[in-house]
């Protein structure tokens, strides 16, 4: 059954694409008590121009967040900062989208280097690893608290406390053969299997806080790195997800899930 989602909200990599649609969308549909943490790496910088519209669009809705996923102190000061807005509050959901793509689409093995390998995998695994393990805190306090489903058999939940980490169908091992003639990607596909598999052990280490963990594919979208040959938007794609996630119970967690809720082999 849908819920409205509520609380604090934080996502990264929101200056663009996807992440940009999920911080509207969750502007326009949650109520007056949620705030959204909008994090992307250069704030000020020209291209996060149209995320600081958005918090002139929803004034006192939306904290615009300095965050390198890449940077282990960047990471921290983030945390730091949310942590001392949020107060005694907790962390209901946590969306780790950002993510990066080397070298250049379709990626073939002949353009692929070692440099391009761990700069992926740092951004695109390391990165959403430190950021769960350094919000668990306050993901246990929004856990605790109160909330229509905590006397419930089904307690888990996105207005709980849950992460969600945007994965890619391209990540399925077993899906290699249907898509990687389209992109080789060899860096990106690595790292998001890898992030399955820490979504997979987050969601086993987490279920005794009835903290969710689930891995979601947002389609293929028209963005800079999805291309315009894409079938699906961003705002269709950010619809979509904060449907599924309003959705999301106990049975998802540690799941890879697309956009409209079907699994997707590992």
């Amino acid at each position: 059954m849908s819920v409205k989602l509520e609380g604090n909200i934080l996502v990264t990599g929101t200056n663009r694409g996807i992440g940009l649609e999920l911080v509207r969308q969750l502007a326009e549909t949650t109520g007056e008590q949620a705030h959204i943490y909008a994090c992307c790496r250069a704030p000020e910088g020209p291209r996060a121009e149209a995320l600081r519209d958005l918090t002139t669009q929803y004034p006192g809705k939306i904290t615009i967040i300095k965050l390198d996923m890449s940077d282990e102190d960047s990471i921290s000061a983030a945390v730091q900062a949310v942590s001392k807005q949020i107060g005694a509050g907790g962390l209901n959901l946590l969306i780790n989208n950002a993510a990066v793509t080397k070298p250049g689409i379709p990626g073939p093995l002949s353009a692929t280097g070692k440099k391009d390998m761990m700069e992926v995998y740092e951004t695109n695994v390391v990165g959403p690893f430190l950021i769960a393990k350094m919000f668990l805190p306050l993901l246990k306090r929004a856990a605790e608290m109160d909330s229509p489903e905590k006397d419930q058999d089904d307690k888990m939940s996105c207005i709980r406390s849950a992460i969600i980490n945007i994965s890619t169908i391209i990540s399925s091992i077993e899906k290699v053969p249907e898509t990687f003639s389209k992109a080789q990607m060899y860096p990106y596909r690595a790292s998001k299997a890898a992030l399955n598999m820490l979504t997979r052990c987050q969601a086993e280490d987490f279920k005794s806080y009835n903290i969710l963990v689930t891995a979601i594919h947002p389609g293929w979208v028209r963005t800079e790195m999805g291309g315009e040959e894409a079938p699906m938007t961003a705002k269709e794609s950010a619809e979509s997800l904060v449907s599924l996630m309003s959705s999301l119970s106990n049975k998802d967690g540690g799941m890879l899930l697309d956009w409209e809720g079907v699994r997707i082999p590992w």
